[in-house]
């Protein structure tokens, strides 16, 4: 399979949505973000790092408008071999995250850490039924996933991420 650079649909912005607090709480806590990022790559084994009782990756991805690369520690969860599955819950709030933006606009230029591997990432965000799926099983491993869509009128992108050729 070589570079793929589909197109990444931005679903429109949601109306309503819990976890406001949530999402103040992520802007002031950015500095604490490196930490984890930092925390993540010391403990990197050769699978996925758990954090908060979930599998986790990190994703980098390059600013939309500031041209910067940015990192963020995701969960992140295995579909099949060698694939990620990603989730734009961003706690359930109206608005999507940043790293989903990021990723929209550039997407040939994304980056995925799985323990101590990095490579760099086709993107396909999924759509209908396949959606529907994935977001099930990502549910079935870390429940809070689930409660994202219900508590928005957005709907949560769900991203699957391969390496490159």
């Amino acid at each position: 399979m070589g570079d793929q650079k589909e197109a990444i649909e931005i679903p429109p912005r949601g109306t309503k949505g819990g976890n406001r607090v949530a999402s103040a709480i992520f802007k002031v806590a950015r500095p604490l973000m490196a930490g984890q990022i930092r925390r993540y790559r010391k403990n990197a084994g050769d699978g996925p790092t758990q954090m908060m009782g979930f599998p986790a990756v990190l994703l980098t991805t390059v600013g939309a408008k500031s041209g910067l690369e940015r990192t963020s520690v995701l969960g992140g969860f295995a579909d099949g071999d060698d694939a990620w599955l990603i989730v734009a819950s961003n706690s359930g709030a109206p608005a999507h995250p940043m790293w989903f933006i990021n990723l929209a606009k550039n997407p040939d230029k994304v980056w995925v850490e799985v323990g101590k591997r990095k490579f760099k990432a086709n993107v396909k965000s999924l759509k209908g039924a396949e959606r529907e799926a994935a977001l099930a099983r990502v549910a079935a491993v870390s429940q809070q996933y689930g409660r994202y869509q219900v508590s928005t009128d957005r709907e949560i992108p769900v991203v699957r991420l391969t390496p490159t050729s």
